[in-house]
């Protein structure tokens, strides 16, 4: 009996030390598509290249189609696939108001240099952020691992962000991965801890979030614990039957209830 349990012991040190190395491996999924591709469906989408002042892409922008814009809306997206995947959001914006959209980049996705991490995720998000006018409103979508972005992003810069959407949310990242691995001390072993309960205690503007019920990924309760610990405005909306990739792309006249949300309640 002790030799098994020895035994029993030794593999499941074995496991967590391949737990440990490969965290980042299990967390980032990045898609990369040939530049070619990606300009091809930006252009179909009406989109072109966002460019840092150094000449680097660093995404994809789409400027207002008519009048002034009178917002703008940087986007920062999941773990998984590029930003050139999320250019359908741009038409329930841009119905929703006349708005400058930016669909940020990370490092390691979509043919951009650099390695995925909880720093290069921050820091390329405080570069973008930081291009973006001075006199128009900036409102930041996040979208599941995206939404710690869009929390820093907020904790970072509260006098620049009006506002927020985080789809498919979580208070931070070591609950959630938790919550998958717990016969494993994730919660220590976890480098990129997105804690985005953290952040959003130095922001006071207004949030709006969106979970999908049926989210195995991302589990609802986690959205909603940071739902609940935010003390500034917020809405909550919730599809009860979607699952963590159902919430994404939503009918415009709710695009437009997010707009009114925000105007409402943004920070004078």
């Amino acid at each position: 009996m002790l030799l098994l349990i020895k035994i029993l012991f030794g593999i499941y040190l074995v496991l967590l030390a391949i737990v440990f190395l490969a965290q980042r491996k299990m967390i980032y999924f990045p898609a990369d598509w040939p530049f070619a591709a990606q300009l091809k469906a930006a252009e179909a989408h009406n989109f072109e290249v966002w460019k840092s002042p150094a000449g680097q892409i660093i995404g994809w922008k789409q400027l207002a189609r008519s009048t002034k814009a009178q917002a703008q809306i940087l986007i920062v997206h999941g773990n998984a696939g590029s930003a050139i995947d999320r250019m359908d959001y741009a038409d329930g914006l841009q119905h929703a108001q006349s708005c400058d959209i930016y669909i940020l980049e990370y490092p390691g996705y979509g043919g951009r240099a650099g390695t995925p991490s909880q720093q290069s995720f921050f820091q390329s998000a405080t570069e973008a952020i930081s291009l973006l006018k001075q006199d128009v409103p900036v409102y930041v979508i996040g979208e599941s691992l995206g939404t710690g972005v869009a929390a820093y992003l907020a904790g970072t810069n509260p006098q620049v962000v009006h506002g927020l959407l985080l789809i498919a949310p979580y208070n931070n990242m070591s609950d959630v991965a938790q919550n998958h691995m717990p016969i494993f001390p994730v919660r220590w072993m976890l480098w990129d801890k997105f804690p985005s309960d953290q952040y959003l205690q130095n922001y006071h503007g207004p949030i709006g979030i969106l979970l999908a019920g049926q989210d195995t990924v991302v589990p609802s309760k986690f959205g909603r614990k940071l739902h609940d610990g935010y003390a500034g405005p917020k809405k909550l909306w919730l599809m009860p039957n979607a699952g963590h990739n159902d919430v994404q792309l939503q009918p415009e006249a709710w695009w437009q209830e997010v707009v009114e949300f925000w105007r409402t309640n943004q920070q004078r």
